[in-house]
């Protein structure tokens, strides 16, 4: 069996999927799999900030259309990058275990956020990281910094920024965990919906595959993620909008808690939920039901409406 699995071509999306070849291969010692390198608009465009490019689905569409089309079988995603709704056809085929969902501080003189001095210069290029930071911090001046991981490190270390704000599972993912200074908890900085976790995106009907597949899904990582997307669907989010999300199962229970946020941080609406973890779509869409009644509709409709 010949599988073609497509990913974009950066150092981490090749990381995660070499790793799921990897599974597979030692699960399946008769299955030959090949990683195709797809360019998505988000790798194109380099120069804009995400929120001003437009549009949903900026690093996986291409990857869709290919595997609609049968040039690939399988898509291995970060999670974060996969917008509520997938394409009629397609659907996620399992959930491996979420990696660290946290976001990173990385500084080269500063240990914390609050170490930082007044004014300092932080690169992210997240809205969602953005507003949180200056929520924390109005003094900051926050920029936005596109590139890959590599690209933002060399930034920052060029006195570019005073410091970055990266996801933790990547930086762990491409062996830099020394780069961390220090890892923000989720009860202070809510990480992105699916954070940590791989999106394995396969064609509706190839049950065969889906079979094979099987094997890698961790159960309580699928709960919490499906309850985050949810969440995501319910609020209509994506790149252009500060939406945080982030659920976990604890004791049998899932447990879950959301955010919206003004652009410049002035608001931060947070709302805590849980629920059986057999219902994680039910506590996440509810969860953002309880968002919008608290005001992030009004926040969400002076977004969209700019």
């Amino acid at each position: 069996m010949n599988i073609g699995i497509g990913t974009r071509s950066s150092k981490l999306a090749l990381a995660q999927s070499e790793w799921v070849k990897a599974q597979i291969e030692t699960e399946h010692s008769g299955v030959r799999l090949e990683l195709v390198r797809i360019k998505t608009k988000g790798d194109k465009i380099l120069d804009s900030p995400l929120s001003e490019i437009g549009g949903k689905g900026l690093f996986v569409k291409e990857i869709e259309e290919a595997l609609l089309k049968g040039a690939v079988d399988l898509a291995v995603h970060s999670m974060k990058d996969l917008p509520a709704e997938i394409p009629e056809g397609l659907g996620l085929a399992v959930f491996p275990m979420r990696e660290d969902p946290r976001d990173a501080f990385v500084a080269a003189e500063y240990k914390s956020i609050d170490d930082l001095p007044e004014g300092s210069t932080v690169g992210t290029s997240s809205l969602r990281r953005s507003a949180q930071l200056l929520h924390m911090r109005p003094d900051l001046h926050v920029v936005p910094m596109r590139g890959n991981v590599d690209t933002r490190l060399r930034k920052m270390d060029s006195g570019e920024v005073q410091a970055i704000i990266l996801a933790a599972a990547g930086l762990k993912r491409l062996g830099l965990s020394e780069r961390i200074t220090a890892l923000l908890s989720p009860e202070v900085f809510l990480p992105a919906v699916g954070q940590g976790i791989l999106g394995v995106e396969l064609r509706r009907n190839d049950q065969r595959l889906r079979d094979l597949l099987t094997f890698l899904n961790h159960e309580e990582t699928e709960s919490a993620a499906r309850a985050e997307r949810a969440f995501l669907a319910r609020l209509g989010g994506g790149c252009q909008v500060p939406v945080a999300g982030y659920a976990q199962v604890k004791l049998g229970e899932l447990h879950m808690e959301g955010m919206v946020a003004e652009l410049d941080g002035s608001v931060v609406l947070r709302e805590k939920s849980r629920g059986p973890e057999e219902r994680p779509e039910e506590l996440g869409w509810d969860l953002a039901g309880a968002l919008l009644k608290k005001g992030a509709d009004r926040i969400l409709e002076k977004i969209y409406g700019r």
